[in-house]
């Protein structure tokens, strides 16, 4: 019979799914030596936030076959060492979804009408109504950055209200946000507009302080602010000021820059402000579903059966991973490269099998380079088994060809991205047994490994060109690692393919381009 652990506490009814096809041990008090020790007698493990699973439990534990994570992150699990031992790891990514989209508009809600100063007012033996006349929400403006499953829902429910919706969102097709009554808009024009604003967005390099001094500086002296999605894309210090002096209403928030909140001018301010100690999942609700939802997971996959939501790569033994892997790699590395090189919104998605990778297993490299394309968006809440579904939910239509008659390497892969923003195309394939090569970029061949930050131009082939970009890069303390230049003809139109020590700091985008010659350049973190 199998045998289950749950390392940390759960709700009784995902122990009572496990208990159905296995013997269940609940220990919440290991020490990460004790875990090690008994690992190894255990077919899968359960968690939430307080059991780290490094790559020593995961190299201790020979008979695991998933790892399940009751809640949406899996930050405390190795990944990679889980896959490379060709175990299943699993979340709940819509468990909370419903919590933290009611939770957001709770906190709309109670800042519109003073709630919490008010309770703690009548609470004092206070009878003060003139101080806490509040806003009604009925035809206000409420603009929802990021229309994914949260979002979604919060439009849903503010539709129902009699609010008016603007969203923003660059991954969303414009027949997806009216269906759920919203107007696509740019964010300078939901900012300057909406009455409300709520956030539903992942935190990257690209949304970390979205809401800043200049963004707050546009909105209008009753626009209120509410973010239930992650702490650091409000500039909490700009915001802080902007309520202080009276540019925005006020605020709402659960999430912080740094938490548990300490010291911090968001603490100092009145009633204009709510904080709540990061509750947007902390419903009896959204602990029972996670619960039952990895349980079930974890259940299926010890049956024998798929899981729903893998977060590497689900139901593939061992050996078939062993050999997909480097492909799947090179797949995902390739639709990260041209989703950013895309930008916007993509709408047309062609994966082509080329050489011997035609005869291939197709399906689990398209996921791979749809879960890359989707990477910027999505960032940890796309995976292997999501991939396909979100590219649907966003209007993204995916093509797939083979063509065996391409002979340039024995294996490649081209992927070409149309979007808002026009077509974008990369090649790439494998040489030895891992090593990932770029072999073209927008019809330009050219020959280089993919790096951390890449920087790609689209210039007119003539003397000078190298030498001045080297010089601007060099100007802002940036190291070129390598670089090459792939063109059809001499003096015609090139590419060249920068690989960077450094990231590209703010402003140099626009020097390079203009560079004469230089019609374009794409910086890529990969």
């Amino acid at each position: 019979m199998s045998k289950i652990l749950v390392s940390d506490p759960i709700d009784q009814a995902g122990i009572d799914i496990l208990s159905q096809v296995a013997a269940v041990d609940v220990k919440t008090t290991l020490k990460p030596e004790e875990l090690i020790e008994i690992i190894g007698e255990y077919d899968a493990l359960m968690i939430r936030s307080g059991t780290r699973v490094t790559q020593e439990i995961i190299e201790a534990g020979t008979q695991l076959k998933i790892i399940g994570r009751a809640g949406v992150g899996v930050d405390n699990v190795d990944v990679p060492a889980a896959t490379r031992k060709g175990i299943v790891v699993v979340n709940s990514p819509e468990g909370n979804t419903i919590a933290a989209a009611e939770h957001a508009i709770a906190m709309m809600l109670s800042m519109s009408r003073h709630i919490p100063d008010a309770n703690a007012s009548v609470k004092r033996g206070e009878w003060d109504r003139k101080t806490f006349v509040g806003a009604e929400v009925y035809k206000k403006t409420l603009g929802v950055v990021g229309l994914g499953k949260i979002g979604s829902h919060v439009a849903n429910v503010a539709k129902a209200m009699g609010m008016k919706l603007l969203a923003f969102d660059p991954f969303i097709s414009r027949e997806r946000a009216e269906q759920l009554g919203c107007q696509l808009v740019d964010l300078d024009l939901l900012v300057q507009q909406s009455d409300y604003i709520t956030l539903h967005i992942p935190k990257t390099p690209e949304t970390t302080h979205l809401i800043n001094a200049e963004m707050l500086a546009k909105m209008k002296p009753t626009t209120r602010i509410i973010n239930c999605a992650r702490g650091g894309i409000i500039d909490e210090q700009a915001l802080a000021v902007a309520i202080q002096q009276g540019q925005i209403a006020g605020a709402a928030l659960d999430v912080y820059e740094s938490e548990p909140l300490k010291d911090s001018p968001l603490k100092s301010l009145g009633k204009e402000i709510i904080l709540t100690p990061h509750l947007g999942a902390s419903t009896t609700e959204a602990q029972v579903n996670v619960a039952i939802d990895v349980a079930e997971q974890i259940r299926d996959v010890l049956l024998g059966l798929p899981a729903r939501s893998a977060v590497n790569i689900p139901g593939l033994s061992p050996d078939v991973l062993q050999e997909l892997k480097p492909y799947m790699q090179l797949a995902e590395t390739l639709g990260n490269l041209v989703g950013q090189l895309a930008g916007g919104r993509v709408e047309l998605f062609n994966v082509r099998l080329q050489g011997e990778l035609a005869t291939n297993k197709s399906q689990p490299l398209v996921i791979a380079a749809l879960k890359g394309l989707l990477y910027q968006a999505l960032r940890e809440r796309v995976n292997y088994v999501n991939a396909n579904i979100e590219a649907k939910e966003r209007g993204i239509r995916v093509i797939e060809t083979r063509d065996a008659s391409v002979r340039d390497y024995a294996g490649s892969l081209h992927l070409e991205a149309t979007g808002t923003l026009g077509t974008h195309s990369v090649t790439g394939a494998l040489l030895g047994e891992k090593e990932i090569h770029l072999t073209d970029i927008d019809g330009f061949p050219i020959n280089v490994p993919p790096n951390k930050h890449m920087l790609f131009t689209l210039h007119r082939d003539m003397p000078g060109i190298i030498g001045k970009l080297g010089s601007i890069l060099g100007s802002f303390n940036v190291n070129i690692a390598s670089m090459q230049v792939g063109r059809k003809i001499v003096r015609g139109d090139a590419v060249m393919a920068l690989s960077l020590d450094d990231p590209l700091p703010d402003g140099i985008l626009s020097e390079i381009t203009k560079v004469p010659g230089i019609r374009d350049a794409y910086t890529v973190t990969l």
